[in-house]
């Protein structure tokens, strides 16, 4: 039980925490389209993200794969800008935003994962069984991404719904104001 809640309060400042800035810009860019009424939809997205950063979480622990920490620190902000730029393409171009985004929340989580990889590699003791702590950082994560989605999406139905400010002005708002700190941390993160 002590394993669980260790890693599980990893996982869950590895989302609620300023330290994680970058993956809580991704979260918002990543829902920035989406309003109360699609939380399933969201769900499902979170957790689309949750299985790519888990899975690569995994192959890192296991030594399956290896990735130079710094082109990770630097791809992890270009995931957001990507995101960010997605989100203002207008709806016309991108019929179908929720299988899009699906795939890009798994793909982008893979990068995202790698992030976390070495931290939490060097956390395991050498032969200590990972299915526990996997699964309680990764439940830890999830929780933590609700809680943000759930503050985006109220924030959402807010400004939107309530005080009738224009859904394409919150989208884009939200996604430029990602994209714009997602590049300062890129060009602070530049790996060459």
């Amino acid at each position: 039980m002590d394993d669980f809640l260790f890693y599980f309060k990893t996982g869950w400042t590895h989302i609620i925490s300023w330290d994680a800035l970058d993956h809580l810009l991704f979260i918002i860019a990543l829902v920035a389209i989406y309003r109360m009424v699609n939380w399933k939809n969201v769900l499902i997205l979170v957790t689309a993200f949750t299985i790519g950063h888990s899975l690569t979480l995994a192959l890192s622990v296991y030594d399956i794969i290896r990735f130079s920490e710094k082109w990770v620190e630097f791809l992890i902000p270009c995931t957001i800008v990507v995101t960010g730029i997605f989100n203002l393409i207008p709806s016309k171009v991108n019929e179908s935003p929720f299988k899009t985004n699906y795939l890009i929340a798994l793909l982008f989580g893979l990068i995202h994962g790698m992030g976390f990889a070495n931290t939490i590699r060097f956390m395991l003791a050498k032969n200590q069984d990972i299915v526990i702590p996997l699964i309680s950082f990764n439940f830890g994560l999830e929780v933590g991404q609700i809680i943000v989605v759930s503050i985006v999406l109220l924030t959402c139905y807010f400004w939107v719904t309530k005080i009738g400010l224009s859904r394409k002005w919150w989208i884009g708002a939200l996604s430029v104001f990602s994209i714009l700190l997602a590049l300062n941390m890129a060009a602070q993160r530049w790996p060459l």
